[in-house]
């Protein structure tokens, strides 16, 4: 009898632990409009969708947050839906019969309880970096989480989130931190250094961080630690399979 228990104990302990994983918090923006040019943004639609698949795939739930909580716009340049990943998150989370695009449903930030999460991520889209850096509430669930020992990761554009992100001793998340950011050369490509608010590789620069660049558009990820981050769409996916590994005890 006692056999047959610590065979079913042994059987069961696998799945028992997969329930147990806390969820992952994936964070997009609530901004939809390239500054003042009438020209819509949002998130990225790759840099949600792909995180969220990889998260699924090594069993954590994903529950999705804005600074604002309720609408968050999705790049219409990113509408790929012949991509697998981002018709499977559109069809789960979009507005599927409404304009424009987006996710009808996030969480506010303000309503997150940090100790619910193992980790949080940022997503990109230009969007991000109107309300991302200077958000209180964003800044204080990351540095929470990152403290109670979870991983803040981020991709693209999401990176904006960091730059302000201040932890209890005072110093910044990102200070001595190896990062991949989206880059000076990228947005002088996507030809918005001039719209954006501000230039993100030389605001983390400014902010202490290490960025380590690669050739534009091209996969590049870095993880330091428990702080992940990813250059461009290309990275989504290994930067959310960085993530993942540095969930690992």
């Amino acid at each position: 009898m006692k056999y047959t228990v610590f065979l079913l104990f042994a059987f069961l302990t696998p799945f028992m632990a997969q329930a147990e994983k806390k969820p992952i918090l994936l964070v997009v923006t609530n901004h939809g409009e390239l500054g003042a040019t009438g020209t819509p943004t949002g998130f990225f639609l790759s840099e949600a969708a792909h995180p969220w698949e990889v998260f699924l795939k090594a069993g954590y739930r994903v529950e999705i947050a804005s600074p604002k909580g309720g609408f968050a716009p999705a790049d219409p340049k990113s509408f790929d839906l012949k991509d697998p990943a981002n018709r499977g998150f559109w069809e789960k989370f979009g507005n599927k019969d409404s304009t424009p695009k987006g996710l009808p449903e996030t969480i506010a930030l303000k309503d997150v309880i940090p100790a619910d999460y193992a980790a949080i991520f940022f997503a990109g889209g230009h969007g991000a970096m109107w309300d991302f850096p200077d958000d209180p509430a964003l800044q204080k669930v990351a540095a929470a989480i990152y403290e109670q020992g979870g991983v803040v990761g981020s991709v693209c554009h999401g990176p904006a989130a960091l730059v302000g992100i201040k932890l209890s001793d005072g110093s910044l998340l990102v200070s001595g931190k190896k990062v991949a950011p989206f880059t000076n050369a990228e947005e002088q490509a996507v030809e918005l250094t001039g719209v954006v608010p501000f230039l993100l590789e030389d605001r983390l620069k400014a902010a202490g961080a290490i960025p380590i660049p690669a050739a534009n558009f091209t996969e590049n990820a870095v993880a330091d630690g428990r702080l992940v981050t990813g250059q461009n769409p290309a990275s989504a996916t290994k930067t959310a399979e960085l993530l993942v590994k540095a969930l690992q005890p």
